[in-house]
């Protein structure tokens, strides 16, 4: 067998792996999720959130995959959620823009609230309101998370973490 023909295989063997990869990460575990119950933590406790138009994604190879846009009606109460960062969302859900949200809520001109704290043992479920009532949610890692992640501890305050984790 010639180079060229090696060569070429090895191309075309490198563009479908990357087309494959592209695809798995962009696409293929992400679903729609239809029935979303969405709360804000308002002193400790979470409490049901009347929203509207409520379109979210979600993906079990991740708990921080979960991203939602919706509208909630008057102001929110809830408690604040600092260093709130929403993650960049796959490019054919448009209706999530991490970063214009993390620019709102950098300048003040939208609030972070704590959705639910541990959704999933080391996550929080993360809301950010505008004034004109268009809301989204997402995932990130909570403080507990952090540690007991990377092998550590869970420190004061968190509670156990599950077995295996």
């Amino acid at each position: 067998m010639s180079g060229k023909v090696i060569g070429i295989f090895l191309l075309i063997v490198a563009v479908i792996g990357g087309a494959a990869m592209y695809w798995l990460q962009v696409y293929a575990f992400y679903e729609r999720v239809d029935d979303v119950a969405l709360t804000v933590t308002q002193g400790g406790e979470a409490r049901p959130l009347a929203a509207t138009g409520v379109q979210a994604i979600d993906a079990s190879s991740s708990p921080i995959r979960f991203r939602a846009c919706f509208e909630v009606d008057g102001t929110l109460a809830g408690d604040p959620y600092p260093d709130a960062t929403p993650l960049n969302a796959p490019g054919w859900f448009d209706c999530f823009d991490a970063a214009a949200i993390g620019d709102a809520l950098a300048s003040g001109a939208a609030q972070a609230y704590l959705g639910q704290f541990n959704v999933i043992y080391g996550i929080d479920r993360v809301i950010a309101v505008f004034p004109d009532g268009r809301a989204f949610a997402w995932h990130q890692i909570n403080a507990c998370g952090e540690e007991v992640f990377d092998g550590r501890p869970a420190p004061e305050g968190c509670p156990p973490a599950p077995a295996g984790e």
